[in-house]
């Protein structure tokens, strides 16, 4: 079960709804619904291109590696370290959109929602306004940083046309289901026929995964 804005520390699509799309300069996002805690790891697919698979070993609930249930991608990949990839819902554009976090910047609103409270709450909550910057030539080169002042200006209940479209709201544990051990397995067992096993290229993960 995904949790909730509170209960989540911040220590680490299947349907049709869109992703959000981090800009350079000012963005604002609201986030709703509840915190899906995951590690991935990035294994090159059939296609050649990298792609996000579960790490088993750590509980999305307990937020914590517990090794209860078989990961399997180490032993198909033992150099390939999982990483850190919470997602949480969020409403742009008019629109819900599925947003692949930033671990930085998750930290940041954590300690600002101290004192804003849970940015969630459909009637107390407050905008995420923040800045993307670039910091040098590479993909992974990118800041982000809490606009709070902007924040603490955007606390707002969420307006009648916004809370028509949460009724459509979906769970993360539904927008992106866990995968099972055996299904995990049989996966890599279908990578590994198609291509061998390969070592993840560094540079691709960084641009598509990116965790500043």
């Amino acid at each position: 079960m995904a949790l909730s804005f509170g209960e989540s520390k911040g220590s680490a699509l299947k349907n049709s709804v869109d992703a959000f799309v981090f800009k350079n300069g000012d963005n604002k996002m609201r986030i709703v619904g509840n915190i899906l805690a995951r590690y991935v790891y990035w294994v090159e697919g059939e296609n050649k291109k990298n792609i996000p698979m579960e790490c088993l070993a750590f509980d999305r609930n307990a937020e914590a590696f517990n090794n209860k249930e078989k990961d399997w991608v180490p032993v198909f990949y033992p150099d390939l370290k999982c990483q850190w990839s919470y997602m949480v819902q969020c409403i742009d554009d008019g629109k819900i959109k599925v947003v692949n976090l930033k671990k930085k910047l998750w930290q940041q609103i954590i300690t600002a929602a101290k004192d804003l409270g849970d940015p969630t709450n459909p009637d107390t909550g407050w905008d995420i306004c923040f800045e993307r910057a670039k910091t040098g030539p590479n993909v992974f080169n990118v800041e982000y940083t809490l606009q709070v002042l902007k924040c603490q200006k955007a606390v707002r209940p969420l307006t009648a046309a916004e809370k028509a479209i949460m009724k459509d709201l979906k769970s993360m544990d539904d927008v992106m289901p866990r995968p099972t051990p055996e299904s995990q397995k049989e996966f890599l067992e279908r990578i590994r026929d198609a291509n061998g096993p390969k070592e993840t290229d560094k540079e691709t993960v960084a641009e598509e995964f990116d965790v500043s």
